[in-house]
């Protein structure tokens, strides 16, 4: 018989990356795999994938009773459903994982995203911190098989609970060369200006503290350039009304959360690619986000903020270029001298297509599937 696994994870599935390739990476290796998820009103459609998927409809989408909610479905769920291994995503799901798996004596695997308890969400909320930090104190130490998206994350896990964290980023699928893959074929087919210099921030989390509003004032000192903002977040609407306000709307547009497939086509039309993250909390300082990684293998040269993690790859492979302070005319002025210099421009991009090679779901893959290996 198929061994079977339980992943689960609080988001809608439809959009989670790095979810939706392990479960994959699982299916294909022979695992049964089923991927828990929760159901919102404007969820996308995931029919179409060969494993098996369950999304709880919950009574509160949001804050403490949505966690609640969750947890106690996931607990329930998991108490009365047949798995060999438990596969818990984030610290919102660890809980009710760890209690069926000494119940009913199961291996857990735990795959943590961020460093959950430095989430600026939580930072302004020391009492919840407190809870969430409390459940982690408890559970972490006595873990066997953990990892997360990057080393000086592992790093700060290791130092905190003396448990060996594995490193798995958070890489995409290679994507494969289309030699027919026209740039202003593209433009025209999704409605991009053709003549302008595109600049692309995309992200399922555009919200405070993660560049937005700068980049948006600084598009005043930019010009021949076309910014896309292409996602969600707490802060859409107020650069909304900032482009309104401040008159940009031939500048700048906006493009809601869309499958995947989807944001590829109008990353890879871009002339650059934004990752402005700053520096406000412990979870953002030692992030390296997903966008990155999209940018590369989309061949779009990089304009980031000075993070430790994502200046380390955009340095080593020369990809881009940094920023030192998040200020809407030191961002123009870096947007500008990018724009100015043709030769910069191709010398990165033809170094991309070697971090392309390098920085893939297939490499990432092998290490991946080597945890599951040791539980066999």
């Amino acid at each position: 018989m198929k061994k079977q696994i339980i992943i689960s994870v609080t988001s809608d599935l439809s959009t989670d990356q790095r979810v939706h390739r392990a479960a994959l990476a699982l299916y294909d290796e022979g695992y049964d795999v089923l991927l828990i998820g929760r159901l919102l009103k404007n969820s996308l459609d995931i029919s179409n994938r060969p494993y098996k998927t369950r999304r709880f409809k919950l009574w509160f989408n949001k804050g403490p009773l949505f966690y609640a909610n969750y947890n106690l479905r996931l607990f329930f769920f998991l108490m009365f459903n047949r798995t060999d291994i438990l596969f818990a995503n984030d610290l919102d799901t660890l809980l009710p994982n760890y209690l069926i798996s000494k119940l009913k004596v199961k291996v857990l695997v735990y795959d943590n995203h961020e460093y959950y308890t430095g989430v600026p969400e939580l930072v302004s909320r020391p009492f919840i911190r407190g809870i969430w930090k409390s459940i982690e104190r408890w559970i972490f130490p006595k873990l066997k098989y953990v990892y997360t998206v990057n080393q000086s994350i592992a790093d700060l896990y290791e130092q905190e609970y003396k448990v060996k964290v594995s490193v798995l980023r958070n890489v995409p699928i290679q994507f494969t060369t289309d030699q027919t893959f026209s740039k202003n074929e593209s433009r025209i087919k999704l409605n991009l200006p053709l003549d302008k210099f595109l600049i692309i921030m995309q992200g399922n989390g555009i919200n405070v503290d993660r560049g937005g509003e700068e980049t948006v004032e600084a598009m005043q000192y930019v010009d021949d350039a076309f910014l896309l903002i292409a996602g969600n977040g707490d802060v859409i609407e107020v650069l909304k009304k900032m482009v309104v306000d401040l008159k940009l709307h031939d500048k700048i547009i906006f493009k809601s959360r869309m499958p995947y497939s989807e944001l590829v086509q109008y990353t890879q039309c871009a002339d650059l690619g934004l990752t402005l993250d700053k520096s406000t909390n412990i979870n953002y300082r030692l992030s390296l986000p997903n966008k990155l990684f999209d940018y590369i293998q989309c061949g779009v040269p990089i304009l980031s903020s000075d993070l430790v993690e994502v200046k380390k790859i955009v340095q080593q492979y020369n990809i881009g270029t940094i920023v030192q302070n998040i200020f809407p005319l030191e961002l123009a002025k870096k947007i500008n001298e990018v724009m100015e210099d043709d030769n910069l421009q191709r010398k990165w991009k033809e170094n991309l297509k070697q971090a392309a090679k390098d920085l893939n779901w297939e490499n990432e893959k092998i290490k991946f599937l080597e945890i599951f290996k040791a539980i066999n």
